[in-house]
């Protein structure tokens, strides 16, 4: 059994959250204050930003925690738009620093400072010519010294307080590092289309690169009658699609109108005029019942309509679908068209997230 209470755990756990907290505040603040630390920090980022305009990459480098830390940032890096990899020093030892060209930067995370596989690596940067950063909370330690610049990883105390094991010195390094990365990313104009391009398989990347035309329905596909329809097939049509959307099109006198409304081979020439929506339909039900028969397409079309362009980004469409009923069973569809407002397809509510 522990030998802790559950509410000891909780506040424990508190504790050491508030505690990585406040190390990181601290470093804001050291930031903010200006002088060594902020200089620093400045010249960094210039070097950084250098490296990748100038076609080389950014090179990080640590040990143990460390290294991971630096796995994390490299990562971080490469998918906001710089070019990053991760060196390990023992392997740099042995043949790997053939990875390291001149016009690159190199990003060496050690708490210490004073790593000895991180320190030894160094004389063999430098004589390649490229740009040295200690991530570091010694700012008088051997890496420091060996550096162009130095980025303040320094906390007071580790979340143990009996072992020190590497805990808020590395949430803090995580934090320099992120910080970076996204200065980076601003210095260089890195949007979220760029971001996107990174992120092709994600949630996030289909969200920003998905356009209406990759998930719209063909204009053959979509249930279409004109203003002079009869009532009786335009519920037919509803039932044609599975949202229950009818698009009413503008009469043509060229085009033969059939018993379903209009030939599809020629949906593609008309304009949308209005739209008939499963729910018009179940409120006219209940309001007319037999007379409902007795009506078109017209007497239930709404003419104020949504409407998208193929090329328009999917996110964007379905912002506007929401804003505009207020919550997404509203319009469960909407009509897709070119500059001059023909019919070229429809998009649903569901396929835009």
């Amino acid at each position: 059994m522990p030998n802790m209470t559950n509410d000891e755990i909780v506040k424990g756990a508190a504790r050491i959250i508030k505690q990585q907290g406040l190390a990181l505040l601290d470093c804001a603040e050291r930031l903010q204050r200006g002088g060594e630390n902020a200089d620093s920090y400045r010249k960094a980022i210039y070097h950084l930003f250098r490296a990748c305009d100038q076609g080389g990459k950014i090179i990080v480098t640590g040990v143990g925690k460390s290294g991971k830390v630096g796995e994390k940032l490299v990562a971080t890096l490469q998918s906001t738009g710089s070019c990053a990899v991760f060196l390990h020093p023992t392997e740099a030892l042995h043949g790997d620093l053939g990875i390291v060209q001149p016009d690159d930067a190199v990003i060496a995370i050690s708490y210490s400072g004073n790593t000895d596989e991180l320190i030894r690596i160094l004389p063999s940067l430098r004589s390649r010519g490229v740009t040295i950063i200690g991530l570091c909370g010694n700012k008088h330690s051997q890496l420091v010294k060996e550096s162009d610049a130095w980025l303040d990883g320094y906390i007071k105390n580790e979340s143990c307080a009996y072992i020190p094991a590497p805990t808020t010195s590395t949430t803090l390094a995580m934090a320099v590092g992120d910080s970076v990365a996204v200065t980076l990313m601003q210095l260089r104009g890195f949007t979220p289309q760029h971001f996107a391009l990174n992120h092709p398989g994600g949630a996030l990347g289909r969200k920003l690169l998905l356009k209406v035309k990759d998930v719209m329905y063909n204009v053959a596909d979509v249930p279409t009658v004109t203003t002079s329809t009869p009532m009786d097939q335009v519920l037919s049509e509803s039932t044609r699609f599975k949202c229950g959307t009818v698009l009413v099109l503008d009469d043509d006198e060229d085009v033969e109108s059939t018993n379903s409304g209009i030939i599809d081979d020629n949906n593609s020439n008309r304009k949308v005029i209005g739209i008939v929506t499963k729910e018009v339909i179940r409120s006219a039900l209940q309001q007319f019942r037999a007379q409902l028969f007795q009506l078109v397409a017209a007497d239930l079309m709404t003419t104020d309509i949504v409407t998208c362009l193929p090329d328009d980004m999917a996110c964007e469409t379905k912002r506007l679908i929401e804003e505009r009923n207020g919550d997404e069973e509203s319009l469960g569809a909407l009509p897709v068209i070119d500059k001059t407002n023909r019919l070229k397809g429809v998009v649903l509510l569901e396929d835009l997230a």
